[in-house]
């Protein structure tokens, strides 16, 4: 059969034409106390789960049982649900895909093109039996797959506007952004044709991107993702170091090891310069080592990231100077030190040829210890 544009027609065209049972989908239904299957569930997706619901079930419900065909012959029988013992039991047609709700709805799962055919459903009650017959119709190539496409697939985080275009017949359009159905905001606009999407200030949290059209109700078909590649950062860029240092001063003792290292968030990946008391050393990636400290390697060291897509750089900053000692006067009291080490470098309040001494204009202020 040949169907045209709409496939919504030419699904009820096919669906009233396949058998007389299928009439009832079509706005002849049966008696209002009757039980039928609801019309909007006879017609399934190949690949796809399909479920079977029956309408006007009645409340004493003892038990449902599912056939394949348009009887309820027990060589037809699919599976049968238990309401009162809530057991189930398979029969002869039952191929493994089927199973049966508290509610009576058959659900066949991967449904398959060979599942087209009646179904027939029987409810026990206390009282009383009933039964009713559809036309389940699996579609296969009648489906329609949407294409997405985008003006650009490379873009700065904040700065740049992407247009997606969805390319359907269909004109209820559905947009995912990042899996998540589109919600118009001040960023994100939707054209009356429903088929192009306008993301202004692309971020890297937008992609992928995705259009979709709703084949059967609650069934929706989808395009393939679209990435976008997103250029972003260098974001909190921080110098991380070993030993650790202390709001920006990194004590260590002569002939010790030092690591330092640039942490951030970018892509593309940054390039990583480093600075030393204000001149560019060679090093070029994110971390330097310094196996055995010396004098003329202490000082200030500056690492620089720069990510050459976003024009972005940052840049972080320790300071590396020996351990230093706080000179006190003679000791009040026999229980006090009379010179006290402190992180960073606290340093004497006397010049001197000592290296704490030396280095007296990097520790201000004088230590408070001093008499």
């Amino acid at each position: 059969m040949v169907c045209g544009v709409n496939l919504y027609v030419c699904v009820c065209v096919f669906f009233c034409l396949s058998s007389s049972a299928s009439l009832l989908a079509c706005g002849i239904h049966q008696a209002s106390s009757q039980i039928y299957i609801a019309p909007d569930s006879l017609i399934g997706v190949e690949r796809y789960s399909s479920s079977l619901a029956i309408e006007n079930t009645p409340e004493d419900v003892q038990e449902y049982s599912w056939h394949r065909g348009a009887n309820d012959t027990e060589e037809n029988l699919i599976i049968s649900y238990n309401a009162t013992s809530h057991s189930r039991r398979d029969g002869p047609m039952y191929s493994g895909r089927e199973s049966v709700s508290v509610r009576g709805t058959l659900r066949i799962r991967g449904s398959q093109l060979n599942d087209t055919g009646n179904y027939t459903v029987r409810v026990d009650t206390i009282s009383d039996t009933q039964r009713a017959t559809g036309w389940l119709e699996i579609l296969g190539e009648l489906l329609e797959i949407p294409q997405t496409s985008v003006n650009t697939t490379s873009v700065v985080d904040g700065e740049d506007v992407v247009a997606a275009t969805c390319y359907t017949n269909d004109s209820q359009v559905q947009w995912y952004v990042n899996y998540a159905p589109v919600s118009r905001n001040y960023r994100m606009t939707v054209c009356p044709d429903n088929k192009t999407l306008v993301i202004r200030m692309f971020s890297r949290f937008d992609s992928p991107l995705q259009c979709g059209i709703e084949i059967l109700p609650e069934l929706i078909q989808k395009s393939d993702l679209v990435y976008v590649t997103v250029a972003y950062g260098p974001y909190s860029l921080q110098l991380s170091s070993s030993p650790t240092d202390f709001s920006g001063i990194l004590s260590a003792e002569i002939g010790s090891q030092v690591e330092m290292e640039c942490i951030s968030y970018s892509r593309p990946e940054s390039k990583y310069r480093w600075m030393h008391n204000g001149s560019f050393l060679s090093f070029s990636e994110k971390n330097i080592t310094l196996p055995s400290l010396t004098w003329d390697q202490m000082g200030r060291y500056r690492c620089i990231e720069e990510n050459s897509a976003t024009q972005l750089t940052l840049y972080d900053e320790v300071h590396v100077q020996a351990p230093c000692e706080c000179r006190r006067g003679p000791s009040l009291s026999p229980n006090l030190p009379t010179s006290m080490p402190l992180p960073g470098g606290c340093l004497s309040s006397e010049m001197s040829s000592s290296p704490c001494g030396q280095q007296r204009h990097l520790c201000e202020p004088v230590c408070p210890f001093a008499i």
